[in-house]
This record gives structure tokens, sequence and C-alpha cells, in this order.
């Protein structure tokens, strides 16, 4: 069947257009493959877990006056901890609890810090800087990300990942400019420049925690990585909350709509960290963080019922442009850049042995290996 297209379009365009026809069958087979579709579905899941935090926490800000980000964090937290850290309790060997922490406590304890600090960081950021501050600086973890997964994950990127991040962040951009002109864009910054910071600082935080995220998840397990979150996380989240948030705690006046609304954004929570590393796994931590930006469209929708939202038909098309951003991205799997051990010169002085060797012989010290097949080769 391919090869009667191919012919046809051969005869009717001319042998100099049949590669350009090849080009666009292959493009439109790669976008529309399982793989890609797949993706794209898990990345959507985690755009609505990402929603259903947003809508919970301005709920509980809009209508209780309840504005508690490190309390809600140390849930998701403590949930980690109950059912990751347990199981890693009841492994032996080099995966076991007791292993992990005797060896690498230190750096998972570091982890714990960045991802708590990120977090709070975002959260706080909407009380002294705008929306659309936050939407656009949130942005700049995507070439950060990038760059760290570069240099420490050895990912490289051909034109069209290049290509698909800036129609994203156009996306983005359309996002933005429908909420000035819907009226979403509030003025209520009492000081825009440390809200800009804390934005940039959270962004910056998230792409260390996502680049060490898939490192784990890819090499170690997922096991590993949620476990080692929840239960340094706990801890340093728990003591955050006694030293920042302990006032703020002791002034809620709880009732069954509050709990609710915890238990809700906990659960949104639990259920992200938990499928992330999934995502993660079978594509990029950079494929993640492009995929999510519908999350904040999910938000908006949501809005127009719960909050009275202004509509506009921008939004749409930022969804539509961030989708294809995104298909586009996913449609051409990255590599990874390993150095290839080279063998040693055997001392062979015969020069006619040397040239059969030599023409045998890789031409290049570097191998690319497609990150999905390095993921489906483990497992």
């Amino acid at each position: 069947m391919e090869r009667t297209k191919a012919r046809e379009c051969s005869v009717r365009h001319g042998p100099s257009k049949r590669k350009f026809c090849d080009v666009l069958r292959k493009m439109r087979r790669d976008i529309f493959s399982w793989y890609v579709l797949k993706t794209v579905a898990l990345g959507q899941m985690l755009s609505l877990f990402i929603c259903g935090t947003a809508v919970t926490s301005q709920f509980l800000a809009d209508k209780f006056k309840v504005n508690t980000p490190v309390l809600q964090s140390f849930i998701n937290y403590c949930l980690l901890f109950l059912i990751y850290t347990t199981i890693l309790a009841f492994r032996t060997g080099e995966s076991s609890l007791l292993y992990i922490v005797k060896n690498k406590w230190w750096k998972y304890l570091l982890l714990g810090i960045v991802d708590v600090e990120a977090n709070y960081a975002l959260v706080k950021a909407y009380q002294f800087t705008s929306i659309t501050s936050v939407q656009l600086l949130d942005c700049v973890g995507i070439p950060v990300l990038m760059a760290l997964s570069w240099f420490i994950l050895q990912s490289r990127y051909r034109p069209i990942h290049f290509a698909a991040v800036v129609v994203c962040l156009g996306g983005v951009g359309t996002m933005v400019g429908a909420d000035v002109l819907s009226g979403r864009e509030e003025g209520k910054a009492s000081d825009m420049l440390i809200g800009d910071g804390l934005v940039l600082l959270g962004a910056c935080l998230y792409a260390v925690s996502n680049v060490c995220e898939e490192y784990i998840v890819k090499n170690l397990s997922r096991e590993e990585f949620l476990g080692m979150v929840g239960l340094f996380g706990t801890f340093v989240s728990g003591m955050q909350l006694m030293i920042v948030e302990y006032h703020d705690v002791a002034a809620i006046h709880w009732d069954w709509k509050i709990a609710l609304l915890f238990i809700g954004f906990a659960l949104c929570m639990f259920g992200l960290y938990s499928l992330m590393p999934v995502v993660i796994k079978v594509t990029s931590a950079t494929s993640v963080n492009l995929g999510i930006l519908t999350a904040d469209l999910y938000s908006l929708f949501f809005g127009l019922f719960l909050f009275g939202y202004a509509f506009s038909g921008l939004y749409i098309l930022a969804f539509v442009i961030i989708m294809v951003g995104f298909l586009l991205y996913c449609s051409t799997p990255t590599y990874s850049a390993e150095p290839v051990a080279q063998e040693e010169d055997p001392g062979i002085d015969n020069t006619g042995l040397k040239m059969e060797e030599e023409e045998e012989a890789v031409p290049c010290a570097i191998e690319f290996i497609s990150v999905e097949d390095t993921a489906l080769n483990k497992e």
C-alpha cells in the first residue's frame, strides 16, 4: 500500500517531490502512533490532577480565607510516606529502606528540600504577583529543565523539539493574552518583584526536582523516588509548617467543607506524584512539563462555573496551540549521548591489518540511543 502511494506521488508530482511525500507520511504516522496518543492521554491526566489542586486551593483561599500551602503539601508527603516508604521498608538488599537511608540519606534530604521549597515558592508567589506573571515566568522552568537534561542526563534534542517548545510557549502567550482581555489580570500584587522572584525560584527548583526524578525513575525505581521524597518531604515540610504556618493553621475554623477540600487537594496531589514517574519513565521530564501546560486551561474551564470567570475564544486557541506543540515534541524521540568504550591498541604494526580494523571500527566515539528504547530495554 505504501509503495503504491509512493508511486502515485512520484507520477503526480515528479521524483523530486517523492521524498517530501514520504516525510509527510512518516510524520503523520509518528504523530498519530499509539505511543504518542498514550503520552498525550497520560499528560492530560497529570494536568487534571494539577487542576484539582488549583481549584481546591482557590476554594480554600477565596471562600474560607485559608491559605496554608505548607500544610497542604505536608498532608501529601505524609500519604507518600505511608504508602511508598512502607513498601521500601519491606524490601531487602540494596533496594531496602535501611540501605538507601544509610548510603544516600544526604542526597534525598537535598531532594526533599528542593521539592518542598519548589511547591512553597510557587504557591506563595500568588500572594505577591499577578496570575499573568506566574504563568509567563513559570515557563522559564522548561528551558532550564532542557539544559539540565542536556548536561546531567545526556539528553540530545533535534530541531523539531526546540520548535515544539517554541510552539508550546506561544500557546502560553496566547493564554496570557486571553487573561488580560477577559479581565483575569488583577492588580492585587503587593510587591511584584518579590512575587516574580518566587516564581523564578520555584520554576528552577521544579526543574532540578524533575531532572532528579527522571534519573532515579529510569535508573533505580519509582518506589525509591516516591518513598524517599515522602520520608524527607514529610520531615522538611513538617519543620517548615511549625515555623512558618503555625498561627495560620491554629486560626482555621474547621468544618466538614474545609476538611473535604483538604482531602480533595491531598488526593489530587498524591495522584499527581504517583502518576508522574510513570509518565516520565516512558517519555521524559521535559515532555511531561510541556504536557501539563494545559493545566491552567482546565482550571479556567472549571472556574467558568465555580468562580464566574469570563470566557474568551483565545483560550481554545491556546489549548490547540499547546497540544500541537506537545504532539510535535512527542512525535520524535529524544536521544542520549553515551560514551562508547574504545578498544585498546593491540600494538600490531602491520599496515594492512590496521586498514581492515579501521574500516570495521565505529567512526564516532558517541553512540546515540533512543530514550524510549532504553526504557523499554530496562523493563
